[in-house]
């Protein structure tokens, strides 16, 4: 089989090819572009929105330059969505989920709405970006529209002209039942949220529907499966975690969010977990995401771009090996603190939190990057830790996935926080994800989740990271305890 995964980040898109056998496995990138926030100024400020037909036509164009094929399924960040009308018409460009729009409205909800119950209802992580917080600050367009989309789902709509939400995504909208797993119809009355906007549910593995016959010509292809994989990018990295059933894993889906967490069988909703703000977020066949949003590489990225719109580029490679060689744990930061949320001046954020918790700030590009990674580390070792404690498992080894493994100074520091070997790769673990999850939709022999990761193992490169056994990362963790959030 050749299948398309379309799969989107919050930075970069990609096209990538698969092709799936009996004892194979391989894929090719066929088209990246550039992906971010587009911000747009209107009489009462400005809004950064997503490009989304641009997102949309250059999915098009990958798709052209793919040739044959034998099915399509695309996944992206979570949380984001498009509103349609009556008309099925977009209602403006999909606002992004950094914009300072919710602001706010997470403390006032709850005021209504007690946290506990959101919490017991959804499983939900409370972050102020979540889909809920975002439908409530966009009152306004919400009268005109008819159906809300995340953002693989209006892809998919625009594909094949089907309406419907995939499980996977619809779980992190803060709209979604956990237990139930449908839509929670009402907690989306009690805090007016029309419940037409709602679309009908959609297992992870359906067959969403063929192209739309004008868009196969004009794209030069037959009328092609569109299959709803894991659209939340995350849960398509998961299904690639390569870990041998049975094992006592965690994982670590690694890009510019970073998530933490278990796969569970059921949602663990605990009274410590909430206080934890751990979230339940539905997986492919039935699991559940037990984890925590870590803020990720996002941190490095934007410091980086920093950096170059000041006229100082730094390489990313060379940079790495230089802060292999500082002094380890010299200076850590909350990684997870609301200051490194926004785009910004990430280097004076760094300054600033070191300050504040008394260590002196670094000064080199190396020594801000030695503390952006020992720090990510630091929240990796912490998340884990309680993920374990909450859920009464024991944690062996971690499974890090995703653009992260590239980074082999990340991958050692997090065996040598977390004290347990980290097995590193696939580095295209959602990409992976996708595709294993349409070819057992069309026919492959993938019956469940231990077939699709043991094909992972037997075809993709991974690397193991034993840990030092330095015993200095409690000590660094001391340092944040009066500031730590979560």
């Amino acid at each position: 089989m050749r299948l398309a995964a379309v799969d989107l980040g919050a930075s970069s898109g990609r096209v990538i090819v698969g092709s799936v056998g009996p004892g194979q496995l391989e894929i090719e990138e066929v088209r990246r572009f550039a992906n971010g926030a587009v911000r747009i100024g209107h009489r009462n400020g400005s809004t950064l929105h997503w490009d989304v037909l641009g997102i949309y036509r250059e999915t098009l164009t990958g798709l052209r330059a793919v040739g044959d094929l034998d099915g399509i399924g695309i996944d992206s960040w979570a949380v984001d969505y498009g509103l349609l009308d009556a008309h099925g018409a977009l209602l403006g460009n999909p606002v992004h989920y950094r914009d300072s729009r919710t602001d706010g409205v997470l403390e006032s909800l709850i005021r209504r709405v007690p946290a506990r119950k959101l919490f017991d209802i959804t499983g939900l992580q409370q972050l102020p970006f979540n889909t809920l917080y975002q439908l409530i600050s966009d009152r306004e367009r919400l009268d005109s529209a008819e159906t809300m989309l995340m953002i693989p789902d209006l892809l998919a709509y625009w594909l094949t002209g089907r309406i419907g939400a995939e499980r996977t995504n619809a779980s992190t909208t803060q709209l979604y039942d956990v237990r139930a797993q449908a839509w929670a119809i009402g907690l989306a009355e009690q805090v007016g949220i029309p419940v037409r906007l709602l679309p009908p549910l959609r297992d992870p593995g359906e067959r969403i529907g063929t192209l739309l016959p004008d868009l196969a010509a004009e794209l030069g292809m037959p009328e092609v499966p569109v299959v709803a994989v894991g659209s939340h990018d995350t849960a398509s990295a998961v299904v690639a975690v390569p870990a041998e059933s049975g094992a006592n894993f965690a994982y670590i889906s690694s890009g510019t969010w970073s998530l933490v967490g278990l796969e569970l069988d059921a949602p663990e909703l605990s009274d410590a977990a909430m206080a934890a703000n751990f979230t339940n977020e539905t997986g492919v066949d039935g699991t559940i995401r037990f984890l925590r949003n870590v803020m990720g590489l996002w941190v490095l990225t934007e410091t980086l771009r920093t950096w170059d719109a000041r006229g100082h580029h730094v390489d990313l490679a060379e940079v790495l090996t230089a802060a292999a060689e500082v002094q380890p744990l010299r200076a850590v930061v909350d990684i997870d603190a609301p200051a490194f949320l926004p785009p910004g001046d990430m280097p004076a954020r760094i300054r600033a939190a070191c300050e504040q918790t008394g260590q002196r700030p670094p000064e080199s590009a190396a020594e801000t990057v030695r503390c952006v990674v020992d720090s990510l580390a630091l929240a990796y070792r912490r998340t884990v830790r309680q993920a374990a404690e909450l859920a009464g498992k024991t944690v062996d080894f971690v499974h890090l996935v995703g653009g992260g493994t590239r980074n082999q100074l990340l991958c050692q520091l997090t065996a040598d926080a977390c004290g347990v070997p980290v097995l590193a790769g696939p580095v295209e673990a959602a990409a992976l994800g996708n595709v294993l999850v349409q070819a057992r939709t069309l026919g492959a022999d993938l019956p469940d989740l231990a077939a699709m990761r043991a094909l992972v193992r037997q075809t993709q490169p991974l690397r193991t990271y034993q840990p030092s056994g330095t015993d200095d990362w409690a000590a660094a963790e001391a340092r944040l305890a009066p500031g730590r959030v979560g």
